[in-house]
């Protein structure tokens, strides 16, 4: 089996930290917390993961980025690298990033943009200056948005060219049809941007648990990473949402399924080598 880095692994703990989406999704409302993703990753080698912010109230980014870095400075655990929540458009997020100059473990920031935030909000002249910031401190910003708003996401790639983007979830292609003809131009433009990578995640979690198969999300997988070329593209757990459908082990078989055919180097990339280049683990 090869070597797997997991760049988009969740993790909360309800006791110190309040998730205000959760009130919408009861099946996820309890604590996840390291020792379950270890067992739920057992023996399929995971080797390092990255640690993927959780939509806290934003009066608790401070707290969640000091509680990741803590788990990355412990050796009991594959935790590698962050990617914190933070606000790009705030008056303050220079400042915020000032907190954790010189953390080796901080490789980027995420503002989800598929919740409260309305359509074009991510093309503001103050979020294109956050995230222009986020360039100038050699970190990543992932991109969590509808797939109807994917053309906005490519403008505003085109916006930051010296900072590097992560699509997250395939773009969040719509799996509930077969008809993805305008997800399949929007990926195709974000793609051409050098500055970006894709996510290949988030998709099983989507589909019914139990009424799924690796031929329904090969479409997806394949078009990605078509388009995006074998350096471009990583594998992410997206654990525990993708346990909405799918444990741990079921999606990494499917995918794995899915790309059986790929050259093994492929394969690799996707699974390892393409995360440890990009976030530099």
């Amino acid at each position: 089996m090869l070597p797997v880095i997991d760049t988009h692994q969740h993790l909360w703990d309800l006791s110190r930290f309040r998730l205000p989406w959760l009130d919408s999704e009861p099946a996820l409302a309890r604590s996840y917390l390291m020792e379950e993703y270890l067992q739920e990753s057992a023996g399929l080698q995971v080797v390092r993961t990255v640690y993927m912010e959780v939509d806290v109230e934003p009066s608790q980014h401070v707290a969640e980025a000091e509680y990741v870095i803590a788990l990355c400075e412990r050796a009991d655990n594959p935790m590698a690298g962050a990617v914190i929540g933070g606000r790009p458009a705030a008056a303050d997020f220079a400042a915020y990033l000032d907190r954790f100059r010189g953390v080796p473990y901080i490789k980027g920031v995420r503002q989800v943009l598929h919740g409260s935030t309305p359509a074009g909000y991510c093309l503001t002249p103050e979020f294109v200056r956050g995230l222009r910031l986020l360039g100038e401190r050699g970190l990543c910003f992932d991109l969590c948005m509808r797939p109807e708003e994917l053309a906005d996401g490519a403008r505003l790639i085109a916006l930051c060219p010296e900072t590097r983007f992560v699509l997250d979830h395939c773009g969040n292609a719509p799996m509930h049809t077969t008809d993805r003809a305008q997800w399949q131009r929007d990926i195709a433009a974000i793609a051409r941007q050098e500055n970006v990578v894709c996510k290949i995640s988030g998709i099983v979690a989507q589909l019914p648990a139990g009424q799924w198969t690796p031929e329904d999300l090969a479409p997806v997988v394949q078009h990605c990473a078509d388009v995006f070329g074998p350096d471009r593209i990583l594998y992410a757990s997206d654990w525990p949402v993708c346990t909405l459908s799918a444990t741990f082990r079921e999606w990494l078989y499917a995918l794995q399924t899915i790309v059986a055919e790929w050259p093994e180097e492929n394969q690799r990339k996707l699974f390892h080598d393409n995360a440890a280049r990009f976030y530099a683990l």
